[in-house]
């Protein structure tokens, strides 16, 4: 049998409201269509959580106090050697045994405001968030321009796929 690509966790209801399983699944999926690779063999885990829970996992992993909208840790380390250049695609395990790569958590009240503030939609906010999230344990970053760049292209193309505008 085939494992889901998403195992979403709910920590916060309000997420199961806004569908973030939903979304997940949609954002994930077509993340990895988008960069020519099969869901097949991959796995992830979403978080749904609160600025409170969030701003706890900032501090301890990033050593940032205060609440973030994502956070994200790779399973492993896929980035590319030069700067700007695409990263190296995972190897997908067995459809019974998937290749975990990594989890994201995000926070509900930070996605919320970010939303209202910049005059979107909490499901396209959300949804460029976890596509974002998913680049990242891809091996993608935004550490240098280049990189930087290569990111926002990569993440507007994906969100396009998605009937989401360009957030950039």
């Amino acid at each position: 049998m085939m494992e889901p690509l998403v195992d979403t966790v709910i920590e916060d209801p309000r997420w199961d409201r806004a569908g973030l399983a939903t979304i997940s699944d949609r954002a994930a999926a077509a993340t990895l269509a988008a960069l020519g690779m099969s869901a097949n063999g991959l796995m992830l885990c979403v978080m749904g959580c609160d600025d409170k829970r969030i701003a706890q996992l900032n501090t301890e992993f990033r050593d940032k106090p205060g609440p973030t909208n994502v956070l994200s840790w790779p399973a492993r380390n896929l980035s590319a050697d030069l700067p700007g250049t695409p990263p190296t695609p995972p190897e997908p395990g067995a459809a019974d045994d998937a290749e975990p790569l990594g989890d994201i958590a995000i926070s509900y009240d930070t996605c919320a405001r970010e939303a209202l503030a910049q005059g979107k939609t909490l499901h396209d906010h959300v949804t460029h968030l976890v596509v974002h999230g998913v680049l990242h344990l891809l091996g993608y970053d935004h550490d240098d321009d280049a990189d930087a760049a290569l990111m926002e292209r990569t993440e507007t193309r994906i969100l396009e796929t998605l009937g989401v505008a360009d957030p950039y």
